[in-house]
């Protein structure tokens, strides 16, 4: 196999991207660079390597549109919940099991954790963080370790698994050409182990802390209670029919053996039934339409803001696959990522050990622009790379590459990640991140081992 210009070019453009991120800086600028140089060597007019970033775009587009629709969709059914009320009901019966700051702890963490698999942690940031942040501090836990759970168990435990919305396997699955379901299945063990060691490890170090430092905690300033909230009809109802709907999904989803995208779907259009009828539950017809808009726009705004760097750099990274490759460039374009496996088969002697963490260096690095998913593309094409070099089982790769990469960039230890948890909880950034560090440090260790162990 000999490696043409085209491919030294997006080895050097990769390497770029990832010395760039090392700097903590976006990496949209050299990704819209790398596929303009792509697109001029390939064709050899400045014509169509213009044209190749539109085209790279739409069709990076295409592939992330049902996710962007998902979460645009939860996030609009999240603020019609709010408005009414109904999401302070629905939290209020975890209130009464915050009785010590342990179990502040545990109740705060997987209350955020079930709220997120549902409709992600940005909007359950808000929701959990609005209703039971004051319960767990009026019941002994200092803010930082409210903060501390609400992260570790949102933007780490949930989001890198993704079970029901499926986003983030999604997109894995895409860069290494297999299902979500794949992906899903072979992320559990990795996934519980860095889960468990991770809050765990938080768990332990947050007693310790208290103990040592307890004169200062119980001197923090108390967080007042939320507003109370006036009852009434929609109220009461749709805090019953919204977690009853994700439910019966459930029960769907493994009754029909749904996965994928028709379990997307089922969440998707569960999630806008719930937002309509609290819209048509709670205001006059006249007014219901004007409401139903309202919400479908902060929805997509949401959606549209958080994944539009990620079609960028999801485009550059899928140009090295055969499909996305050919679908910009046209027939006859090289699969780069292929060739490059082949050409490092037939030049160096690779092994799982290497390769395994070879991957995992990769999934920290590109979760270091804390964007959330922008690094899944890199990490599930790198499997597909690896799988044809050494005999290891690609879907454990690319799961291990998300769910180190989500955890970093998702994220729990990049500052300016933790932002949305951090304001909720009245925090510093860079306290919170430091608090996660560690812990963090421990799960990726852990799920290193287990890779090392079932791949």
């Amino acid at each position: 196999m000999v490696l043409t210009s085209l491919h030294y070019l997006y080895i050097v453009m990769v390497v770029i991207i990832l010395a760039i991120m090392l700097m903590k800086k976006d990496i949209v600028i050299p990704c819209i660079i790398g596929i303009f140089a792509m697109g001029y060597l390939y064709s050899g007019s400045a014509v169509a390597a213009i044209q190749s970033i539109f085209n790279t775009i739409i069709y990076a587009g295409n592939e992330f549109w049902g996710i962007i629709v998902i979460i645009s969709l939860v996030v609009a059914m999240s603020k019609a919940l709010q408005e009414v009320g109904s999401d302070v009901l629905i939290m209020s019966p975890i209130k009464k099991i915050m009785v010590s700051p342990t179990m502040a702890f545990w109740s705060i963490g997987l209350t955020m954790m079930v709220i997120s698999w549902l409709v992600w942690p940005s909007p359950a940031v808000p929701l959990v963080g609005a209703v039971l942040l004051p319960a767990a501090v009026t019941a002994g836990l200092p803010a930082i370790y409210a903060a501390v759970a609400m992260n570790l168990f949102g933007h780490g435990i949930a989001l890198s698994s993704d079970f029901f919305i499926q986003g983030a396997p999604t997109i894995t699955a895409t860069g290494a050409g297999i299902e979500a379901p794949e992906i899903i299945s072979a992320s559990i063990p990795i996934w519980l182990a860095m889960s468990l060691v991770t809050v765990v490890v938080a768990f332990l170090m947050m007693k310790n802390d208290m103990k040592k430092n307890s004169t200062i905690y119980s001197q923090a300033a108390e967080i007042k209670e939320a507003t109370a909230v006036k009852y009434g009809k929609t109220t009461k109802l749709m805090a019953v029919l919204a977690p009853v709907g994700f439910i019966l999904d459930i029960a769907a989803m493994l009754k029909l053996k749904l996965a994928g995208g028709d379990a997307t779907a089922l969440v998707g259009g569960t999630a806008i039934l719930i937002m309509m009828i609290t819209v048509l539950t709670t205001y006059s017809i006249k007014d219901a339409f004007e409401k139903v808009v309202d919400y479908i726009k902060e929805g997509f705004k949401f959606g549209i803001t958080v994944f539009a760097p990620v079609i960028f750099i999801g485009g550059f990274f899928f140009l090295g696959n055969q499909e996305g490759a050919t679908a910009v460039f046209g027939e006859g374009a090289p699969g780069i990522l292929n060739d490059i496996s082949i050409f490092l088969s037939q030049s160096i002697q690779m092994n799982k050990l290497s390769t395994i963490l070879t991957q995992s260096a990769v999934a920290v690095i590109t979760g270091l622009d804390g964007s959330g998913f922008s690094g899944l593309p890199i990490v599930g094409t790198l499997a597909y790379t690896f799988s044809n070099i050494i005999d290891i089982n690609m879907a454990g790769l690319a799961a291990l590459g998300q769910v180190i990469t989500v955890w970093v960039d998702g994220g729990t230890i990049i500052p300016w990640a933790v932002i949305p948890v951090a304001a909720i909880c009245n925090i510093d950034p860079q306290t919170l991140a430091r608090k996660n560090l560690i812990p963090v440090l421990c799960g990726i260790a852990a799920a290193i081992v287990v890779a090392l162990i079932i791949l």
